[in-house]
């Protein structure tokens, strides 16, 4: 098509390119001046002659059903991926509870015999502390020469020889 060929423009394109060219020549704009002006907003309202567009529409329509078919099964594909990859990602958060749980069991229960083993310790050492008091305070109230003759009568009742 050579340049300056107008047959690729729609009638309304060329009665818009007219109507430009006409308001240009009033503004006092040269006449070819008036029709590049005219002809270069009309390609930068449209993009250039919108009948070549149906040839390529066409074209492109086959173009688009393959690749809408290509579209389809990648979409189709990615889909399955994204749903396994979910089911996975469901199970391991599942299994990440399960063992935080049996942390959260195995920690609770080692607490829970800590706890116990310290008050059994505690019991023990306090029994033992109190039979040593006692044993002290016996020997030295055996050791004491200076018994009173009340303790010493209750002492021969009881079985202990002073």
């Amino acid at each position: 098509m050579p340049r300056g060929d107008k047959s690729a423009y729609t009638d309304k394109q060329k009665r818009q390119a007219e109507h430009i060219e006409d308001s240009e020549r009033e503004q006092g704009r040269s006449e070819e001046d008036a029709e590049r002006i005219a002809w270069a907003t009309v390609n930068k309202q449209d993009g250039g002659g919108l009948k070549k567009r149906a040839k390529k529409t066409a074209r492109k329509a086959t173009k688009d059903r393959k690749s809408t078919k290509k579209a389809t099964k990648k979409a189709a594909k990615k889909a399955t991926n994204k749903a396994v990859r979910k089911t996975a990602k469901k199970a391991a958060k599942k299994t990440a509870r399960k063992s935080a749980t049996k942390k959260a069991t195995k920690k609770a229960t080692k607490n829970a015999v800590r706890k116990t083993a310290r008050k059994v310790a505690k019991k023990t050492a306090r029994k033992a502390t109190k039979k040593t008091t006692k044993k002290a305070a016996r020997k030295t109230v055996r050791k004491s020469p200076a018994r009173s003759a009340a303790a010493r009568a209750r002492a021969k009742r009881n079985g202990a020889s002073a």
